[in-house]
């Protein structure tokens, strides 16, 4: 008994639906594997510089991480000591540099830290461009709230934050943060992170 052209209709296209399905799984795959590529591409060109900090991250070294975090933004800036950063080399740090390591940081914490993440707070509590060159530290505190580094008030150690994925989302990286230029330096990053599309 051959089909009805009804009946024959609805197979093909289950058959159709079925290869669509294939086709979406294979996209999945390569576009994972883009990714990958593209995250080892941006090593390439300085895999001197940022391969520490991928090791330390894949391996869940949160604590590390953080230290070879401000290693990087030292390399960058040619600053030997985290003191010597001032907010003006903020101004021209380069944007790559920032994606890449946010990149980093956003990868191997399942998109819970990184500088995008803090960004993306910040602007969330009321921060702006315009916020960070009027240096509003009552945002730096709201942000600093959101992100687990305040509490009732007070600014907590980075050694007392916790280094875990249980950590508020936009935790980490946390101890660039603790600038001997304060607030200040904060803005200048925020700022820098804006302008940079981070």
């Amino acid at each position: 008994m051959s089909e009805t052209p009804e009946s024959e209709v609805i197979t093909r296209l289950s058959a159709i639906e079925a290869q669509l399905q294939q086709f979406g799984q294979i996209l999945t795959t390569l576009s994972d594997r883009l990714q990958l590529s593209e995250q080892s591409l941006m090593l390439v060109t300085d895999v001197q510089r940022y391969q520490r900090l991928q090791d330390l991250l894949a391996a869940g070294d949160l604590v590390e991480a953080d230290w070879e975090t401000i290693r990087v933004i030292q390399a960058v800036t040619g600053e030997p000591n985290l003191e010597d950063i001032t907010p003006d080399d903020m101004r021209q740090f380069p944007c790559s540099a920032l994606r890449v390591v946010d990149n980093l940081w956003k990868t191997h914490s399942d998109g819970r830290f990184g500088f995008g993440v803090q960004i993306k707070i910040y602007q969330e509590v009321g921060g702006t461009l315009e916020s960070t060159i009027s240096q509003d530290r009552q945002l730096i505190e709201k942000f600093g709230e959101q992100v687990g580094w305040r509490v009732n008030e007070k600014w907590l150690k980075c050694d007392d934050l916790d280094y875990t994925l249980n950590a508020p989302v936009g935790c980490h990286p946390s101890r660039w943060w603790n600038s001997p230029f304060g607030s200040k330096m904060t803005n200048f990053f925020f700022n820098r992170l804006i302008t940079c599309g981070i």
